[in-house]
Order: structure tokens, then C-alpha cells, then sequence
């Protein structure tokens, strides 16, 4: 069973920096995409950033600068290295991923339980 675990959520204070790691578990044959979501209280779900394959990137307008997503294949891993934090980009972060597990059945999407980020003014 594919699983996905987010760590280094937080708590800091604006202009500080936090970086969350999504490790994917378990029989998997191939990751397409990788990436971070953020659900803020009384909003939608939102795309932060994702990475598809080995370098094409997606980040939303508001982390544009301020945030960088990579990715270690040979771990499964995921990063977002986030600088620059302000209080509105206190959300819970949810990892995602594209891929096709280790039976081979068909790509399909996974979602981490989500880490809390809070960010003080």
C-alpha cells in the first residue's frame, strides 16, 4: 500500500523559513508528479508548487520566489523549501503524488494527511 508522509510543518514567524519533506512509501513502480497542496481555514484546497518529472515545475503566483520544490527519485522524496514566510501562507500542507504503484494497475493520485504551517506577524 502506497503511503505519503509529510514532516517540518511549524511554527515561525514571518520572514522565516520552514521546509517540508513528503516521503513516499511503499510498491511503487513509477512517480509522475510530486507535489504540495494547502488547504487555509474557510478556503479551497490550492496548488503551492509540483513538479513533474525531472524538472517541470508548477508553483502558484503567491510563492513565486519565496518557495522552491525539489525532488530526491531515489527516495521518493519531495521538498518545499520555503523563505520568506508571511501569515498568509498559514494553511495545513498536503503532499500529492502522480504515480503508478508497484502492481502496475494505472496511475493514480495519493495524498498525504497534511502538515500544519503557521506563520506569525
Amino acid at each position: 500500500q502506497v503511503q505519503l508522509v509529510e514532516s517540518g510543518g511549524g511554527s515561525v514567524q514571518a520572514g522565516g523559513s520552514l521546509r517540508l519533506s513528503c516521503v513516499a512509501s511503499g510498491s511503487i513502480y513509477s512517480i509522475n508528479t510530486m507535489g504540495w497542496y494547502r488547504e487555509a481555514p474557510g478556503k479551497e484546497r490550492e496548488l503551492v508548487a509540483a513538479l513533474q518529472g525531472r524538472d517541470t515545475t508548477n508553483y502558484h503566483s503567491s510563492v513565486k520566489g519565496r518557495f522552491t520544490i525539489s525532488r530526491d527519485n531515489t527516495k521518493n522524496t519531495v521538498y518545499l523549501q520555503m523563505n520568506s514566510l508571511k501569515p498568509e501562507d498559514t494553511a495545513v500542507y498536503y503532499c500529492n503524488a502522480v504515480l503508478m504503484p508497484g502492481d502496475y494497475s494505472d496511475y493514480a493520485e495519493y495524498w498525504g494527511k497534511g502538515t500544519l504551517v503557521t506563520v506569525s506577524s
